[in-house]
């Protein structure tokens, strides 16, 4: 028996690729399948089973590419009603895999048809448990965003996740692995530990929610305490993976298209694409597409594309390096953005060589920053999340949440320049370009962000550890 965790750190989401004798199931799996394809070619092995823990609203899974490719079914637990010929185990369900079993534990709550998979060793023996959005480590799944489709409150769906975790797995050995969908970063839930893998003995002893004194009405106000809006993609990723998508094979093809600079600009103009340049943050900083949005491959890139762009429909052109395309179309794929209609050939530079109008951002590193702040103070927006602002900030400086930041236009200065910064320069740049495709031209990045200007010594309040933080 194999249990492989395949991590991806921009999406903080763990699939599973599980091998025994021979055959293979993959829990959870990613939108580009060639990896879970090529591994099970490289064992010698047939992937057998496809299982969905619930219709995942942050990603957008492979489950259909991978069905068809691999002719394994896909499976889910009860109360799922896909649009697509599906497996809906029954709850205690069993599947053979090579020498061990996986076994269908129903757990709705998070949504209501979530589901368990416990895997049950050559032996017969509990070994592990794939939570999916159940059970995190140090959390559990939020319970608000079925509420509308299961004409629940959150209040309900958190009764019955309490109802979930007590009488289905809280009663599983302590030496039971919990592997989990998500780890440190998801929006899925509000505290989660950094680590992957777990022992469920250890989550009994350090998960709040898993607390053996716990009430029902405690854990339903403490799960439920402190939730922030969910990304607007959310809904939109939960009816791809519930009623199907196009073939990563065709959003690849029509994505990676290289216009020359006149025919990316025709094709700005008449789609109404939006232009989004995924390069580096200085060299957007130096020059762009004006109008462009920039949010880069070496960030949180796929959440931010999905909490800012929001609507999966919206036609993109790429500004990116030519060895990077199919990252960068892959990864918005991911999060169920497929109509990239193609990229600049020659990257900006080839925009410039056409003698293009093009843009930049002003920006100054932390030491400037500070003397301006001493001698003549401006405005200072810090767009870092609120835990972060309250906790410690630029003297004066007023929030502006980039997860929020059209709802702050109004209160950018006007009539003078002001400075922008995060915690260290990725956020701020995308947030400048927000901006200044918004028409707010008079604001000044700051490198490094909030890091860079605590070490140059710029005034700041007193740190207040955000766990103390209502």
């Amino acid at each position: 028996m194999r249990i492989e965790q395949i991590y991806t750190g921009c999406l903080a989401q763990g699939a599973y690729y599980i091998e025994s004798n021979g055959e293979v199931a993959i829990i959870d799996p990613l939108r580009e399948v060639k990896p879970y394809m090529d591994k099970a070619k490289a064992d010698g092995a047939k992937i057998k089973y496809i299982f969905e823990t619930h219709f995942h609203a942050d990603f957008v899974s492979g489950h259909l590419t991978l069905s068809k490719q691999s002719g394994a079914p896909v499976i889910y637990g009860p109360l799922a009603n896909p649009s697509f010929d599906a497996v809906i185990a029954q709850d205690g369900q069993e599947f053979a895999l090579g020498k061990i079993t996986i076994k269908v534990l129903h757990t709705p709550g998070h949504t209501m048809e979530s589901t368990t998979y416990l895997l049950r060793d050559e032996e017969g023996k509990d070994h592990a448990i794939f939570t999916g959005d159940t059970l995190f480590l140090g959390d559990v799944g939020r319970p608000d965003l079925a509420q509308k489709a299961a004409d629940m409150t959150q209040e309900d769906l958190a009764g019955t996740l309490f109802d979930s975790l007590r009488n289905k797995i809280m009663p599983l050995a302590d030496e039971v692995i919990v592997y989990p969908a998500h780890g440190a970063g998801s929006a899925c839930g509000k505290n989660m530990m950094k680590e992957t893998v777990d022992t469920l003995g250890n989550q009994k002893n350090m998960n709040y929610a898993l607390r053996a004194d716990m009430t029902r009405e405690e854990f339903i106000e403490e799960v439920t305490d402190g939730l922030l809006p969910p990304p607007k993609y959310f809904p939109l990723n939960v009816k791809m993976n519930k009623e199907g998508y196009e073939d990563i094979d065709d959003v690849l093809e029509r994505g990676m298209q290289a216009l020359d600079a006149e025919a990316f600009e025709h094709l700005a103009n008449e789609t109404g694409a939006l232009v989004l340049d995924v390069r580096n943050q200085a060299e957007f900083a130096k020059g762009h597409v004006p109008r462009s949005i920039f949010i880069g491959l070496d960030g949180d890139f796929a959440p931010w594309v999905g909490a800012l762009i929001a609507d999966v429909a919206q036609p993109i052109l790429l500004v990116v390096e030519e060895e990077k395309v199919e990252e960068a179309v892959t990864r918005l794929s991911r999060v169920g953005f497929d109509k990239t209609l193609g990229y600049l050939k020659g990257g900006f530079n080839a925009w410039k060589l056409a003698a293009k109008e093009y843009d930049t951002v002003d920006s100054v590193p932390a030491s400037n920053f500070r003397e301006v702040m001493e001698d003549n103070p401006i405005p200072v927006i810090d767009v870092r999340r609120k835990s972060e602002y309250l906790s410690e900030r630029v003297v004066n400086a007023e929030n502006a949440p980039l997860d929020f930041l059209n709802e702050h236009l109004k209160e950018m200065p006007e009539g003078q320049n002001f400075f922008v910064h995060c915690a260290g320069g990725y956020r701020s740049m995308i947030a400048a370009s927000i901006l200044k495709s918004r028409g707010i031209h008079n604001l000044i990045n700051v490198e490094g962000g909030f890091k860079a200007i605590k070490e140059v010594g710029a005034p700041v309040t007193d740190y207040v550890c955000p766990s103390t933080l209502n």
